[in-house]
């Protein structure tokens, strides 16, 4: 058996010193541990040890099936997405973790080579390596990482998109996500891919979004309450969630009647909508 020193791990310490030495320098020891603590470092290096070996969507379906975490698919409208075909699927991002693990499960099995597109930062957990795609959210792409997005929607795989980036948060009264990106519509049309608008049940605790809150009235630009989201994932061990899938939009009805933007707004509408459509 491979020791168990080499096996691929997370190490809260060394993701900081590679985003800044100088951060890590002079973080106090006790803070470090505190959010060794919080992110459950132990427990989550527990899953990659007894999963070590498995890569991709046969990880992320191990690690669903660790966690007893289940989920039912619903197909909505009158054409469903074709397994041969190309798609863009995008969806709602509630969880900040276990929605992508389904996501690259299912679709994963169903549609056959996957790619995902996400924070950078993910590339930390090297077994979903094979299927992330990195992107840098606050500060310039490196150039590999740009050529690796333009190859992914070249290629034949089948493209995942949060198209908000940072998962679902209390706006108003209602648990929604914020703002959607216009890239998803524009690398669509580029790329000769149909549109698949998903929608994904689900919600983080009171909680999470407290601390988000609190965050923003204290002009807090950090979004320190993703620290959460590991919490958040243990504390949902055992439950099971609902995938709406809607009828795909053709990148041909992506015309000049609508901006790419307005694409955009109108595309996530149809998202949360499909949970009202489900047969």
């Amino acid at each position: 058996m491979e020791p168990e020193s080499t096996i691929l791990s997370v190490d809260v310490e060394k993701v900081i010193r590679g985003k800044s030495s100088k951060l890590a320098d002079r973080l106090p020891r006790f803070l470090i541990e505190y959010v060794k603590k919080i992110i459950h470092q132990d427990e989550i290096n527990r899953l990659l040890y007894d999963n070590r070996g498995y890569t991709g969507v046969e990880f992320a379906s191990r690690i669903l099936k660790d966690l007893e975490v289940t989920y039912r698919v619903h197909y909505t409208g009158q054409r469903r997405p074709d397994p041969s075909g190309r798609y863009i699927f995008v969806s709602n991002h509630p969880l900040g973790g276990l929605d992508g693990m389904i996501l690259i499960s299912y679709i994963g099995s169903c549609f056959g080579d996957v790619k995902f597109v996400v924070n950078d930062l993910l590339m930390y957990i090297k077994p979903l390596a094979p299927v992330f795609v990195p992107v840098n959210k606050y500060g310039k792409m490196r150039h590999d990482n740009t050529m690796l997005f333009q190859q992914t929607f070249g290629s034949d795989a089948q493209v995942l998109y949060f198209p908000a980036g940072l998962c679902s948060r209390l706006i108003k009264g209602r648990i929604t996500d914020l703002e959607w990106k216009k890239t998803f519509v524009t690398k669509a049309i580029e790329s000769h891919r149909d549109i698949v608008p998903m929608f994904f049940s689900g919600e983080n605790s009171k909680r999470f979004y407290r601390l988000a809150n609190l965050r923003k009235r204290l002009g807090i630009k950090f979004n320190i309450e993703t620290f959460l989201l590991p919490d958040e994932m243990f504390r949902k061990q055992g439950s099971s969630f609902d995938l709406y899938i809607g009828e795909p939009v053709p990148y041909t009805s992506l015309t000049g009647e609508h901006n790419h933007k307005e694409w955009c707004e109108i595309i996530r509408d149809r998202s949360y909508a499909t949970c009202n459509q489900a047969r």
